[in-house]
């Protein structure tokens, strides 16, 4: 195996390691945007060391190529947690309104069965 192949390999396990070890060491699940950022540096890193495999360099491109990949990755990751808020919102007025309908119903039933007693 050549030492470019070697370092490639090399820099993408210490990449994936410090991701896996910084989400353990927050304690609580990932954001979508830290996912994001996560997956963006992993690929745009591998990405990085083949081009940079390529022309004599992998650790250089790893390098470039993982910071390009978190910078895109964590704006997708970020848009996609701003459409799930948005969601979440969207969902929870849906429920206030369901709730507020099923009251109204059981009022107008309550107002028919004192008509009818009347």
């Amino acid at each position: 195996m050549s030492l470019a192949r070697k370092q490639f390999f090399v820099t993408i396990g210490l990449m994936l390691a410090s991701i896996f070890f910084l989400a353990a060491c927050s304690g609580q699940p990932l954001t979508t945007r830290e996912e994001g950022a996560g997956i963006g540096t992993a690929v745009g890193a591998g990405t990085g060391a083949i081009i940079g495999a390529a022309v004599g360099h992998p650790l250089a491109g790893a390098a470039i190529g993982g910071a390009l990949g978190l910078g895109g990755g964590a704006l997708v990751g970020n848009e996609m947690q701003n459409q799930e808020t948005q969601q979440n919102q969207t969902q929870q007025q849906i429920q206030q309104q369901q709730q507020e309908l099923e009251q109204q119903r059981q009022q107008i039933e309550q107002m028919k069965q004192q008509q009818e007693t009347e």
